[in-house]
């Protein structure tokens, strides 16, 4: 397996240090400069550091400002213990005090870096912080505010296990501004809901950024990208999944997340644009997607055509040439996962039953049985709420009852 080179995180991560910066670290890190104009004096920096990277002692005369962002890491002053740091976390260093900060062992970690006093600040470099030094510093260090916030709410160990594996920057904030609710939401939504099965975790998180998208949340897109990529989803899939929404969400949602995805996926150290995955031409878009429409949907599709008024042929051609011709032929998914994203886009839209009522059709043609839908509907409900849930469950028991499986 290849070096991991970058990690998740909201700021570029710049290049690596130039040597002239990374003589005085343990490890490799990486630089960002975020601000250009001088006049502004307020120069600020992203910093990155790799697992178990660190700077040397230091310090600066005009002091510094550090702003955690992502990752785990740590910062010592002289002669005290060394502090945890978390995403949300700010360290205030004051002038002339000898410090240092870094990664943990296990973790990546990035800072925003303010410098003070920039027309007067100097920075005084002194020794490395050593292997012994830098564990016993770990070992003995004092726990994030942050990390003390949310290990404070009453979360189930079931909760607490999944929520990690979708962590979020949003998430880490809520945990200190709302505590009840993040408890509420993240012991329903991670372990209550996660209890009733049908979906696979890859599923589970596929499912979750469809609904995403068709809310418009960026928030909730932002963390499904991120549990999809660390979870070992291809980028390709990722980028599917958003093109994949484009006839059912309307191209305006799309497009108000396209910028959101490309950003994700560039910190990631993806090179943009991604290998094309079209494999119909303008001459053959109907036919392939009439034959598509027809291998899920069977003879309802004859019928829409045959029985469809002169003035409405135009949007039957469409559905069949646009919504299946260029998007569903498209490679990076499959009809199965196609048809499940499209379930929970559509469930999620609200006031689409109709359409929810023919794509439960089409999902068990696909292979997509009632256990896997309901599965989906409940994975969905912490996000779209009862009223869409109660929705889909009542197409669900219309079309695909319980005594029918």
């Amino acid at each position: 397996m290849d070096k991991q080179t970058s990690f998740r995180q909201i700021f570029p991560q710049g290049a690596e240090n130039p040597p002239v910066n990374a003589q005085y670290f343990t490890g490799r890190s990486y630089l960002a400069p975020l601000t250009a104009n001088k006049a502004l004096n307020v120069p600020l920096y992203n910093v990155t550091f790799e697992p178990g990277c660190r700077n040397n002692w230091h310090s600066h005369t005009g002091g510094q400002i550090l702003i955690v962002t992502a990752g785990r890491g740590y910062y010592q002053e002289r002669g005290s213990a060394a502090r945890e740091l978390q995403p949300g976390d700010v360290v205030e260093i004051a002038p002339d005090v000898e410090h240092w900060h870094g990664a943990a062992p296990d973790s990546w970690f990035s800072h925003l870096a303010v410098e003070c006093n920039p027309a007067t600040n100097r920075n005084t470099w002194l020794e490395p912080v050593d292997d012994e030094s830098y564990a016993a510093a770990v070992a003995g260090a004092q726990p994030s505010p942050v990390r003390q916030s949310q290990e404070r709410l009453p979360l189930t160990d079931e909760a607490a296990r999944n929520l990690a594996a979708w962590q979020s920057d949003e998430t880490a904030q809520l945990a200190l501004t709302d505590p009840e609710l993040a408890a509420a939401v993240g012991n329903f939504a991670f372990d209550e809901v996660w209890r009733v099965g049908g979906l696979s975790p890859e599923e589970r998180i596929l499912v979750t950024m469809a609904s995403a998208i068709a809310l418009g949340s960026e928030p909730l897109y932002r963390q499904t990208v991120g549990a999809a990529l660390d979870a070992g989803l291809s980028p390709e899939m990722v980028e599917e999944v958003l093109y994949h929404a484009t006839p059912y969400v309307g191209f305006a949602r799309v497009e108000g997340l396209l910028g959101l995805k490309n950003r994700l996926l560039v910190r990631r150290g993806v090179a943009l644009p991604l290998k094309g995955r079209a494999t119909v031409t303008r001459d053959e878009r109907l036919e392939k997607g009439l034959a598509l429409q027809k291998s899920l949907f069977g003879e309802a599709i004859d019928r829409m055509y045959e029985t469809s008024p002169a003035d409405l042929l135009p949007l039957q051609r469409a559905l069949s040439a646009n919504c299946f011709g260029d998007y569903q032929t498209r490679r990076g998914l499959d009809a199965r996962q196609r048809e499940l994203l499209t379930f929970a886009m559509l469930v999620s839209l609200g006031g689409c039953e109709s359409q929810v009522k023919g794509h439960i059709r089409g999902n068990v043609a696909a292979g997509n049985d009632r256990r896997v839908l309901l599965g989906a509907v409940m994975q969905l409900l912490p996000y779209i709420g009862y009223p869409r849930t109660l929705n889909a469950v009542a197409c669900l028991e219309e079309v695909l009852p319980a005594d029918a499986r």
